[in-house]
């Protein structure tokens, strides 16, 4: 029985191999037939600034909640830490090796003002991230990075806040909200979450924490999310929900920051661990921005300037700097599919992703077609600082349009996905 089961592992093992090898060729095979047949021309690219320090400082509430001690940060609370312009630095010369390899840009040659657009969200975080991406991408060139604020001021374009609300808005918003994930009400959704919270309380050892002495905030029990819309300020919401975001945040960054022992305070956590802890993240910004009408209520500054972007004529490479609040908002209000991505304990928009529309144009027929990606570092690109290039690259996960469907190269047609745009601010403009 034995030699049987080995032997079936031997056979399972050839054979997975033997798959691989054909996915690989077959990759290998479509990038050809796309490279034979299209041009790149134009890139748009929506960026989640990189690694930064928690959004509170240890004299918050973050530091009552524990007695262990977070790790000193190479940066104030909210802004860019070293090693987040060091992993952007790498973003930045693996975009620039990559588009010269496309024939968007020549080797040694600087750019017009026209051919590139680099504007950020007016955050130290965000100018931060695309100083050092900018660097990278063209370090002798003096690429001009735009913000229109002084820091830290948060941008319109790039502000997520509702601009309009209504008591009809409000109805229609929570209707969707409740439908979140398959669940049938708010209060069910959180309720998901328990796991991740109990993970949470234990790496903290909340019940020794000054929080709980002093303020009886030993659990992160109140499942009863309530949301909150005001005009021209972000969604927001109360409950444990909010206070396990800020704590899972700061978790998730320390992991990327310190080694293992640091990051959960001498716990030993699993992946799994790690990412149940990031999921309360993940759930919060969908609760907060990717309802459909709230979506396209928050989103609507950036898709109209996004669209404006991917139509300029002579621009070539576009690059804005926001949050994972943007990129969620965006893909939801164009329509993405509902994705879960690989090799990161971030499943939604991971630390410096970047949600990318490639423009390329069929080489007989001059008809142009659209690609979009995520391109983001894996955990163990991000937590090991590992460079970028053409070998060993960020990760791109393929995002898919409801409705529409692509061609054999997965590229959707220019038309369409400029309809789409459209599509999500005329959804903006109806509402009362």
């Amino acid at each position: 029985m034995k030699k049987l089961t080995f032997l079936s592992s031997i056979i399972m093992l050839a054979l997975s191999q033997t798959a691989y090898a054909n996915t690989t060729t077959d990759i290998a095979a479509k990038q050809a037939q796309l490279h034979d047949n299209y041009q790149l021309q134009q890139v748009v690219v929506l960026s989640r600034h990189n690694i930064r320090a928690p959004l509170s400082g240890k004299d918050s509430k973050l530091g009552k909640v524990t007695s262990h001690q977070w790790i000193d940060w190479s940066a104030n609370p909210s802004e860019l830490t070293s090693r987040g312009g060091i992993l952007e630095t790498a973003m930045g010369q693996y975009f620039r090796k990559w588009l010269e390899s496309e024939g968007v840009f020549t080797e040694g040659k600087c750019p017009t003002v026209d051919e590139i657009n680099v504007y950020a969200n007016s955050m130290q975080r965000t100018i931060a991230t695309a100083e050092y991406f900018a660097a990278a991408f063209s370090p002798t060139c003096a690429v001009e990075v735009n913000h229109r604020f002084a820091p830290s001021k948060m941008d319109p374009i790039f502000f997520p806040r509702l601009t309009k609300t209504s008591p009809e808005f409000e109805a229609q918003a929570m209707k969707e909200i409740n439908q979140l994930d398959n669940q049938n009400s708010l209060k069910a959704l959180t309720e998901t979450l328990k796991p991740s919270f109990q993970i949470i309380e234990n790496v903290l050892d909340m019940k020794d924490s000054p929080a709980c002495k002093n303020e009886n905030i030993c659990q992160l029990d109140d499942f009863d999310t309530k949301m909150i819309f005001k005009q021209n300020q972000e969604p927001n919401l109360s409950g444990s929900l909010k206070l396990a975001t800020s704590i899972a945040d700061a978790l998730v960054l320390q992991y990327f920051e310190a080694n293992d022992e640091q990051a959960a305070f001498g716990k030993k956590l699993s992946s799994a661990d790690w990412e149940a802890i990031s999921k309360v993240k993940d759930v919060y910004g969908d609760i907060l921005f990717t309802a459909p009408s709230v979506a396209a209520n928050v989103a609507h500054p950036l898709i109209t300037y996004m669209k404006d972007e991917l139509n300029a004529k002579d621009r070539k490479f576009t690059y804005l700097v926001g949050h994972d609040s943007n990129i969620g908002s965006v893909t939801k209000a164009l329509g993405v599919e509902d994705y879960s991505l690989p090799n990161t304990i971030e499943k939604k928009t991971p630390i410096g992703s970047k949600l990318v529309f490639e423009k390329w144009v069929n080489k007989q027929t001059q008809q142009a077609y659209v690609a979009i990606n995520l391109v983001y570092q894996t955990t163990n690109q991000l937590r090991h600082i590992q460079p970028l290039d053409l070998k060993n690259k960020p990760m791109i996960y393929t995002l898919k349009l409801e409705g529409l469907t692509p061609n054999d190269m997965g590229l959707y047609d220019f038309n369409d996905v400029n309809a789409r745009f459209q599509q999500a601010i005329s959804q903006y403009e109806q509402i009362k």
